[in-house]
């Protein structure tokens, strides 16, 4: 089920709402129980069979952190239940994930004697695995407090993050399930949600779905691609996934609010960020924070850890020299990122669209140590080089998303030369018309000729130019963030009759392009 379809948006939802508020105002428990029993309805809507798996995958993993707090105390036997939890959740994701990818590459070189056939991947399964296995952890961490099964099957099957996220954290999430004021209704939890759900909306259907035709034509023949229309492409992708998953992520919170519960935020405007490690501060933030506290931090203690012991500095003057900077920084950023490539998808180009990143992030983070860090008395840039800051970081997003994106490899390959000018340039618009044409038919050309790159521009100063969606509901923002108040007045949500009036304008526009309703890239993941 979509939440741009209308049976979302006109039954489920409001009758999930409905009930829900009803008996929350006898039982909240029984408020709870109601949700979970949506919640896997909604899952199971595209494909029932795959309940059982997400079923099977809850009782297994609460089982095993139930098993892992009994053996508190006994360290040994509390890491090996770990292990085995962490080993079979993995087994689980690369069973759906890798295990045919990986089983036709051997094929194609000899090394297996049938071919696969493809198998459906289960929706989600990579958020609800990563959300139970960061539990596990921190069950053997000693930092789970709310212990309720009820409470954690409502963590992990709620519906507005189960599909595509946001990756939720268990100790902001299960308190929230827990505790009875969460299912009191409040009519400013239904307008603000509301309002925030229909900003995503509007992301995906009226900006994500629209420029979509463009990526895809461009993906679609790359090989043919000049320098202008690679660029085109790319810019078109990088858009398209941009509203696509920022839509879904401030559906997510909206719909969360509705219902009294607030999730962490997902996105800040990445693509104004002015260097590669502000990107991804602000883009799939939860995803940044889970690789950061599960992946990253291990392996960069480790390193720590091995250089202290062979008397090598380290910290800050471990890392401002060649091999402290190789070991505590490259080594944990490329199997982090690494790691993250391969998490989206089993195709090679997407452990290069991680390593990319991992460069961009090590490249970084030479330049903050080796370079800004031995500067006496720092300017602050200025306008322009902030700006170009700013292009060069969106630059090189876009060189990895053709990865992230393409069908293979070389398909990548082929748009990223056509980016690089390898295949020419293309001939720059014509301007010159014949004479005697009116000035409002010469407008009229120069758009047709070139709707689409007004139409990708458009989008795109959406994105660098407008306020993003937290700013826009300023103090009523309802995620688990700090309220952003450096919006604009002017576009600043208040609950008043002209902002009503713009929901449902936007709510309009939404429910009359349904009809294009196209599933969330993410979900692929």
């Amino acid at each position: 089920m979509l939440f741009n379809s209308y049976l979302f948006l006109c039954l489920f939802l409001p009758l999930t709402l409905a009930v829900h508020y009803l008996v929350a105002a006898r039982s909240p428990r029984g408020a709870a129980f109601w949700l979970c029993a949506t919640s896997i309805i909604f899952y199971g809507w595209w494909n029932p069979q795959f309940v059982l798996l997400l079923l099977g995958s809850i009782a297994f993993n609460y089982l095993v952190s139930l098993a892992i707090l009994a053996c508190a105390g006994r360290s040994r036997l509390q890491l090996l239940v770990t292990s085995l939890g962490v080993i079979a959740d993995l087994a689980l994701l690369f069973h759906y994930k890798y295990f045919v990818t990986l089983v036709n590459f051997a094929h194609d070189w000899g090394l297996a004697g049938t071919r696969l056939d493809d198998i459906i991947l289960p929706l989600g399964i990579s958020f609800f695995t990563f959300t139970q296995i960061g539990f596990l952890l921190d069950c053997r961490a000693g930092i789970v407090k709310e212990r309720s099964l009820l409470s954690y099957v409502l963590f992990v099957t709620f519906f507005p993050h189960l599909i595509a996220g946001p990756i939720l954290h268990h100790k902001e999430m299960m308190p929230q399930f827990a505790d009875p004021k969460t299912y009191r209704f409040r009519a400013e939890n239904l307008s603000v949600g509301a309002m925030l759900f229909i900003i995503g909306l509007a992301k995906k259907v009226l900006l994500a779905d629209p420029i979509a035709p463009y990526a895809d034509a461009g993906f679609a023949t790359p090989g043919t691609l000049g320098f202008w229309a690679s660029w085109g492409t790319g810019t078109a992708y990088a858009l398209q996934l941009y509203f696509d998953f920022s839509g879904y992520s401030d559906m997510a919170l909206g719909l969360a609010k509705m219902f009294g519960v607030r999730f962490p935020l997902n996105f800040n405007s990445p693509y104004k960020a002015s260097n590669i490690i502000e990107f991804w501060s602000r883009w799939h933030m939860t995803l940044t924070r889970y690789l950061t506290a599960y992946l990253y931090y291990p392996v960069a203690m480790a390193v720590s850890e091995w250089r202290a012991r062979r008397g090598l500095p380290i910290g800050t003057q471990g890392t401002s020299t060649l091999g402290g900077f190789a070991a505590a920084i490259i080594l944990p950023t490329t199997f982090t990122m690494g790691l993250a490539g391969i998490w989206h998808g089993a195709g090679l180009q997407f452990l290069i669209f991680g390593l990319l990143h991992a460069g961009y992030l090590s490249i970084n983070h030479a330049w903050r140590i080796f370079v800004v860090g031995r500067k006496v008395g720092q300017i602050q840039p200025g306008r322009l080089q902030l700006i170009g800051c700013v292009l060069l970081t969106f630059a090189a997003v876009i060189v990895a998303q053709a990865f992230f994106r393409a069908e293979s490899t070389s398909d990548a390959v082929l748009l990223v030369e056509g980016m690089f000018g390898l295949r020419g340039f293309d001939a720059l618009p014509d301007v010159v018309y014949p004479a005697g044409i009116t000035l409002g038919d010469a407008w009229r050309l120069l758009i047709g000729r070139h709707l689409e790159g007004l139409h990708i521009l458009a989008v795109l100063a959406v994105a660098w130019f407008l306020p993003n969606s937290q700013q826009i509901m300023g103090g009523f923002s309802p995620s688990l963030a700090k309220a952003r108040l450096d919006g604009p007045a002017l576009l600043r949500w208040k609950p008043n009759a002209v902002w009503l009036v713009i929901m449902l304008v936007l709510l309009a526009l939404c429910l009359m392009n349904l009809h294009k309703e196209a599933r969330f890239l993410y979900f692929q993941f």
